[in-house]
């Protein structure tokens, strides 16, 4: 253990001292850098907008001595901003954006992705950021309801129209889902390619310029559909159509109904005529406070009519409907080629004003970094935001500021799993001592080595333990009630213990063995309705 540690500590010390020489020479590479370690007051501003009641704090991140920014409660909305030195141009050269999240709390429904801002209009103050505030490049994870992925998200200005639209990355990753820090990178190259990592893995790669890569693509389609073409109103668009020669025939019976009672069925042995589905629930009394004026007249609440369990069924018995052969539904007369078919109509295509060819993308500057998220989860931590134009700049604060904290919460998961595993075996070893001293009970001593079978084969098979333990229950009870009915049958423990080893990976395929009988039997016996509550 002690050997362990300092092991630890050697290797966070020497990446330190990495990380700082690698600074020191790569300081010009580093275009933004935010590890929170200081209160972020007086460096990023708040949204004054009425919107944003959520409370932002600099918090440590759990387990760990390292600070962030929290997202503080529950089904808010967040703003807050940072304005950088200067703007800075994605046109040339290789970009980084790179930043931490950790959903200590979990995330079912939310957003933890940053807005990298191009310049704002005249006028405009950070108090005013908000989700009109027009960027650049949105980036991050974003969960709820069906959405689950990293989004990448770049708005690019059409030369032609001047108009700005997003186009979302096609492939995107799909969010973690632990409570672990993450650390999330897009690279922007100089070679219109863009690459995302998670934890420093790559989840996908894409051309800017691609048409499959980015929806809607970057570049527009060559040529539209008009849109002042319009459909002759003489155009048969329809391949088929019904047969004018058709003829109902002659019996065909559109009054036939769908299911018929079925006449063959018998009422099962043992069907108690007399007795209700549902009785008064004998144990429940009028509450002290009830008044029969002001409630009404008190009515016992409802309960299943135990003597009903053991039956085929209770209360009037019908015979059950059946498929009617002779029904044949609505006629309507078969379709047949349309001979003034003209096929499916479309616009002429037309060139697409909107249209233009790029070598590049026409990025828009980064002139501010923004948080401006709607979540119903608490806990979300923001970390370590960095803007660079160095991938290797981006590793070495991965490798430094990321990882270390991510192993230690890797490690206490795996330790918190392992504790887990050993309760539930210690759980099963008390349920199997009671099983031992229950097995010695009088009246289940003609069952006894049976029990202590099955018990030693659920120690032996963990993964088997459910489906013994209710075959083992199943017996007792059944035993138990033989015992006290005087009765004389035998359980039929294999068949038990065969569907409980079977329904792991077959389900309750195991059931049809040896049950054809009964069901000829009840083969014509309606299924009992379950009590509605």
């Amino acid at each position: 253990m002690i050997m362990g540690r300092f092991a630890l500590l050697l290797f966070l010390a020497f990446s330190t001292v990495q990380f700082l020489c690698f600074a020191a020479d790569g300081d010009d590479d580093v275009v933004f850098y935010d590890s929170f370690e200081e209160p972020f007051d007086g460096r990023w501003t708040l949204s004054s907008k009425d919107d944003y009641k959520g409370v932002w704090k600099h918090s440590k991140s759990e387990g760990h001595d390292d600070y962030g920014l929290l997202v503080s409660e529950k089904a808010r909305k967040y703003a807050i901003v940072k304005e950088l030195d200067k703007p800075l141009g994605l046109k040339d050269g290789t970009t980084v954006l790179q930043f931490e999240t950790r959903f200590q709390n979990g995330l079912e429904c939310g957003g933890a992705y940053l807005k990298y801002l191009r310049p704002q209009g005249s006028g405009w103050k950070p108090e005013d950021f908000d989700n009109e505030s027009p960027y650049a490049i949105m980036f991050g994870p974003d969960k709820c309801g069906l959405t689950n992925k990293v989004h990448f998200i770049l708005k690019h200005k059409n030369p032609k129209s001047g108009e700005f639209a997003e186009h979302h990355l096609g492939n995107p990753p799909v969010v973690p889902s632990d409570k672990l820090t993450h650390v999330y990178t897009a690279i922007l190259r100089h070679n219109n390619e863009v690459r995302i990592l998670v934890d420093g893995q790559e989840k996908a790669k894409a051309n800017f310029l691609s048409a499959d890569d980015f929806d809607p693509p970057l570049i527009p389609s060559k040529t539209i559909p008009d849109p002042d073409d319009k459909k002759p109103k003489d155009w048969d668009d329809d391949a088929k159509i019904p047969d004018p020669n058709a003829v109902k025939p002659d019996d065909w019976d559109e009054d036939a109904p769908m299911e018929i009672e079925d006449k063959e069925a018998v009422k099962p042995e043992g069907w108690l005529d007399n007795e209700p589905e549902e009785i008064d629930d004998p144990e429940a009394s009028k509450p002290d406070d009830w008044d029969d004026e002001e409630d009404g007249e008190w009515e016992a609440p409802k309960i299943d009519n135990p003597k009903c369990a053991a039956a085929p069924g209770c209360g009037e018995w019908k015979r059950p409907m059946k498929s009617n052969p002779d029904y044949k539904g609505k006629w309507n007369p078969p379709l047949i080629d349309n001979p003034n078919y003209n096929g499916i109509w479309k616009a002429r295509d037309i060139p697409n004003p909107k249209y233009f060819e790029v070598d590049k993308p026409d990025f828009e500057p980064i002139a501010a970094i923004g948080i401006e998220i709607w979540t119903m989860q608490d806990g979300i931590l923001f970390d370590n935001i960095l803007v660079a134009k160095n991938e290797k700049v981006a590793k070495s604060y991965r490798d430094t500021q990321w990882k270390p904290k991510f192993e230690i919460e890797r490690r206490k998961l795996k330790a918190e799993e392992a504790d887990g595993s050993d309760e539930l075996e210690g759980f099963q070893k008390k349920v199997f001592d009671v099983i031992y001293k229950v097995a010695d009970i009088p009246f289940l001593s003609a069952y006894k080595l049976e029990i202590l079978d099955l018990v030693e084969r659920a120690e032996k098979q963990p993964n088997l333990t459910i489906g013994l333990l209710v075959s083992i229950v199943v017996l007792i009870v059944t035993v138990f009630f033989m015992f006290i009915s005087g009765g004389k049958k035998q359980p039929s423990v294999e068949k038990k213990t065969e569907v409980a080893e079977t329904s792991k990976d077959q389900g309750s395929s195991g059931e049809k063995e040896g049950g054809e009988e009964e069901n000829k039997e009840t083969a014509g016996a309606p299924r009992r309705r379950r009590r509605e509550t």
